[in-house]
C-alpha cells in the first residue's frame, strides 16, 4: 500500500477541507479520468482497491495514473480508553481529496467503453462520490 518513507512529523491535525480544488484539476497524462465531487479522505486502502479494480477491468491492457497520494496520517484512540494520555497511534494514511481533483486516470491504448467501465468499477470503492470526465480533444496528439 502506498505511504511516505519517512516524514517531519509522526502524527498531524485533522484539518479543514473547505473550497475547491486549485490543483491537479485538469487531465494531464490519459484520455478519461475520475473527478471528486466532494470533499473527504482517500485511504491507501480505498487507492489500492480501486487501482486493482482498474487493473482488471482493463484486462491488463492501457495505463492507469493515480493522481493522488495519501501522505496524511490518521490516529485513532483504543476503543474504551479515558480521556488524557496523549494522542492515539496512527491507524491509517490517508490522501485529502477536494472538490475537483483528479484522482486517477486511465488511457494508453484501451477502447473507450473499458476505460469508462474501470473507472465506474473503481469509484464504487471510494467513500465519495465521482464523476467521469474525459479530455477535451483539440486536434492535439493522445
Amino acid at each position: 500500500m502506498l505511504m511516505p518513507k519517512r516524514i517531519k512529523y509522526r502524527k498531524q491535525m485533522r484539518g479543514r477541507m473547505k473550497g475547491r480544488a486549485t490543483r491537479g484539476t485538469e487531465i494531464n497524462f490519459g484520455v478519461y479520468g475520475l473527478q471528486a465531487l466532494e470533499p473527504g479522505w482517500i485511504s491507501a486502502r480505498q487507492i489500492e482497491a480501486a487501482r486493482r479494480a482498474m487493473v482488471r477491468a482493463m484486462r491488463r491492457r492501457g495505463k492507469v495514473w493515480i493522481r493522488i497520494f495519501p501522505d496524511k496520517p490518521i490516529t485513532k484512540r483504543a476503543a474504551e480508553s479515558r480521556m488524557g494520555k496523549g494522542k492515539g497511534n496512527v491507524e491509517f494514511w490517508a490522501a485529502v481529496v477536494k472538490p475537483g481533483r483528479i484522482m486517477f486516470e486511465v488511457g494508453g491504448g484501451v477502447s473507450d467503453e473499458f476505460a469508462k467501465e474501470a473507472l465506474r468499477l473503481a469509484s464504487y470503492k471510494l467513500s465519495i462520490k465521482t464523476k467521469i470526465v474525459s479530455r477535451e480533444v483539440t486536434g492535439e496528439e493522445i
